[in-house]
């Protein structure tokens, strides 16, 4: 057991936003190894199909599974949407969306049985969120929208609570939600929390802002602790990241939604490879 212990934990998403979720692993995980994978040549998957997001999410699934980890992360909205609460979808290695997650976590917060939820458009359209809701709190509302414009701004470093083109996206876009009354308010797309502060600002002091990022990794801790696969021998945590499109541009990203240095390795595979994989 001590050998599969050190094995990573596999984290994935259609882009850089998983590393939000990667950077509360390390903070809660500090000593555990982690392998990343952004499928930044194919991004975004919130635009596509929910067949074509699930052949996109094997594929990635099965690279992040080539480097033998125990537990793989969805660190994606769309894609956790799409698969909904299958924890098999990993195969043999533990399954973590961070729908569950954060919707667990918004029912347990909600005071006034109001939340609201943004997303892509695929993850609004699922209704995942408002399902795993309603299993847990069948009385709460659910106010979701799908905010497109979100996931490219923050791609492009577009985040100052302070500008003027920010602020206006966030107003057309939460303006119904928030003249709903929520109490709690879903960050259903890991992109998000980069515009956590201009989101805030909007919504209000009153208003408590669920990361589905950070809610999965709340609950990933809490699973390898259940099976006893947490890492346990003073081991510092490294992180290796792969991505589908250019390695540079991606190490320059990445220092940018992880904050400060970037330590870790970045390596290129194609499309092709995880096509065959």
């Amino acid at each position: 057991m001590s050998s599969y212990k050190e094995k990573a934990i596999g984290v994935f998403d259609s882009g850089m936003g998983g590393l939000t979720c990667v950077k509360e692993l390390q903070k809660l995980l500090p000593g555990e190894d982690i392998i990343y994978f952004g499928d930044t040549a194919r991004v975004p998957y919130g635009t596509r199909s929910r067949e074509r997001i699930l052949e996109y999410a094997r594929q990635d699934v099965s690279f992040i599974e080539s480097h033998s980890v125990k537990l793989v992360i969805a660190a994606c909205g769309t894609v956790s949407s799409a698969v909904g609460s299958d924890p098999s979808f990993g195969g043999d290695v533990p399954f973590l969306g961070v729908v569950s997650p954060a919707g667990r976590a918004a029912a347990n917060a909600t005071r006034n049985g109001l939340i609201g939820v943004i997303g892509t458009a695929a993850t609004i359209r699922s209704g995942a969120y408002e399902h795993i809701i309603h299993e847990i709190s069948p009385e709460v509302s659910v106010i979701s929208d799908c905010c497109p414009l979100f996931v490219p701004m923050v791609e492009e470093g577009m985040t100052d609570p302070s500008d003027i083109v920010v602020r206006s996206v966030v107003e057309r876009y939460l303006s119904k939600i928030k003249s709903a009354g929520v109490d709690t308010l879903i960050l259903g797309c890991t992109h998000y929390p980069h515009l956590e502060k201009a989101i805030s600002d909007f919504m209000g002091d009153n208003v408590t802002l669920i990361s589905s990022g950070a809610a999965a990794a709340a609950e990933a801790k809490e699973l390898l602790r259940e099976k006893g696969l947490l890492r346990t021998d003073g081991h510092t945590g490294r992180l290796d990241c792969y991505t589908s499109d250019s390695a540079d541009l991606f190490r320059e990203n990445v220092k940018v939604f992880m904050g400060g240095d970037f330590c870790g390795t970045v390596e290129r595979v194609s499309v092709e490879q995880l096509c065959s994989s």
